[in-house]
């Protein structure tokens, strides 16, 4: 199994599951984590807990994707997310961002990170996939998502493609509830199977199942909890020899509709290797000794439980054993320029007349939403950084932070207080699903007043604007990437980026 814990050291609650049931492997969160000395000191820390109680090294595992789905602190490497990576056109980006974030990840003591995502966005309305996503094609993901693998692979840390069979066209969010994809095998194989076919004949070490229904396959359980999907898909049809893992098992997906304990003994029972209980120790404890028992009562077959733990055993020797960088490496002046001009190809012109933004002129309107936590799977909102404070510091200027989804009055009143702006510059923040956003763009564009709108994480948001707006897609939601669009503002740099996804109609 795999558990973690609350906050950044070892909690008596985790040691205890260690010590009295022998969990092995570790997840870290954003709140595990304060600095990277903090962050080495606990990997040291996990490692001589594990190997004293179960004679093993500890996989510790954490999803530093890159952009939205980032773990580490602000003193490492942050690189694009997989959307932003592919609008550069460059599969080396991905090669090079994945190396990059390997070699940081092992300097510090982690050793296991849950990416590349394999999902194939074909669904806008995607409320956990979308800029996690390389695209809305197949081949899209498969041209770069190998080499991002390959990249994790020669920076030393194990890869891990997600979410099997495929995340990418649903609605539903599978840390909020169960979603459904009702597609037949030969729709499956042509969009979501086909990057993981392709990870599994290019020797992805891990995969991660998703807890989603796919009703022509298995009509009554999810992916993560089927043996005809994990062992008689994955393994058998496909070829898979490597390690499956389970997403967390406390999420909502599986907890409210079979519980976690139930629903980890099942996924055993469906193929899976390891086992993860992400947060509350003792839904660990009481799923690892469900697990005993399913064994006891044969229940579990006993020989498929050993070539679990077989596998699991291989790839430790096989991966956490390996050299690792020098600590100096992590956020190192190399890595630090090398992220910079990747991010700068990530930035994505959408709606350009003549190839160029209008000027700014001598009172810029900067206007958006603070962050939020769109997702669960994404960081926490507790970054005081926001959009409109950080232009206006940059460039001059008004700035106001506007709702997340703002009514009719409020819209009504923001525009009233643009008067007077010489250029409106707003930044959207998921304004696909938060429609308020957009109305408010809008609603801005039927002035004289010339208007920019940069979508700060999915760049479906453009879609829905009307044409006298400039429009650019930068991704992400971070003072990195407003240094770029400033740039990009100024014309002291230009966007270059495609987008993979579509975002105007033709």
């Amino acid at each position: 199994m795999m558990a973690g814990f609350d906050g950044p050291h070892l909690d008596d609650a985790f040691i205890d599951l260690v010590k009295t049931r022998k969990i092995g492997n570790v997840i870290l969160f954003a709140w595990n984590i304060t600095s990277k000395e903090q962050l080495r000191e606990l990997c040291r820390d996990i490692q001589q807990l594990v190997r004293e109680e179960t004679g093993q090294p500890a996989f510790i595992a954490i999803d530093q994707e890159g952009g939205a789905v980032s773990r580490l602190p602000g003193d490492a490497t942050r690189i694009p997310g997989a959307m932003a990576i592919a609008a550069t056109g460059d599969p080396d980006n991905a090669y090079a961002a994945g190396r990059m974030t390997a070699l940081e990840l092992r300097a510090l003591g982690v050793n296991f990170n849950l990416s590349p995502v394999l999902d194939v966005n074909s669904n806008d309305a995607n409320p956990v996939i979308g800029v996690r996503s390389y695209g809305e094609k197949p081949e899209t993901v498969i041209r770069f998502a190998l080499p991002m693998m390959r990249g994790l692979e020669d920076g030393g840390a194990l890869s891990c493609g997600k979410h099997f069979p495929g995340h990418g066209d649903t609605s539903v969010d599978s840390h909020l509830a169960l979603p459904v994809v009702d597609k037949t095998m030969d729709e499956l194989r042509k969009i979501e199977l086909a990057p993981f076919q392709a990870a599994i004949d290019a020797g992805i070490p891990a995969i991660m199942s998703s807890h989603i229904v796919f009703p022509r396959l298995d009509p009554e359980r999810p992916a993560t909890m089927s043996r005809e999907i994990l062992t008689g898909l994955l393994r058998e049809e496909m070829g898979f020899q490597g390690l499956v893992m389970t997403d967390c098992m406390e999420m909502k997906a599986i907890q409210h509709s079979f519980g976690t304990v139930k629903g980890t003994v099942e996924a055993a029972k469906a193929g899976a290797d390891l086992l993860l209980v992400s947060h509350t120790a003792s839904l660990a404890a009481a799923s690892a000794e469900a697990i005993r028992e399913a064994l006891e009562t044969g229940e579990i077959d006993q020989a498929e439980w050993e070539r679990s733990l077989e596998r699991i055993s291989s790839l430790k020797k096989k991966y956490l054993d390996r050299p690792t960088a020098d600590p100096s490496i992590v956020g190192s002046a190399a890595h630090a320029e090398a992220n910079r001009k990747l991010l700068e190809r990530t930035l994505t012109p959408i709606r350009v007349p003549d190839g160029r933004f209008p000027p700014l002129g001598d009172s810029p309107c900067f206007l958006g939403c603070a962050v939020f936590r769109a997702t669960k799977v994404s960081n926490l909102a507790d970054d005081p950084l926001t959009f409109p404070a950080y232009m206006a510091e940059k460039l001059g200027g008004r700035a106001e932070v506007t709702p997340s989804d703002p009514t009719e009055d409020e819209i009504a009143a923001i525009v009233a207080r643009t008067t007077g702006a010489s250029c409106i510059v707003v930044g959207t923040y998921n304004g696909h699903l938060y429609r308020g956003q957009l109305e408010l763009v809008n609603r801005l564009a039927t002035g004289d007043v010339p208007v920019i709108a940069v979508a700060l994480r999915n760049p479906y948001d453009l879609r829905h604007l009307n044409p006298p707006i400039w429009s650019l897609a930068a991704y992400e939601y971070t003072a990195h990437i407003f240094d770029a669009v400033t740039n990009v503002l100024q014309g002291k740099s230009e966007a270059v980026g495609k987008p993979t996804v579509t975002v105007l109609s033709e």
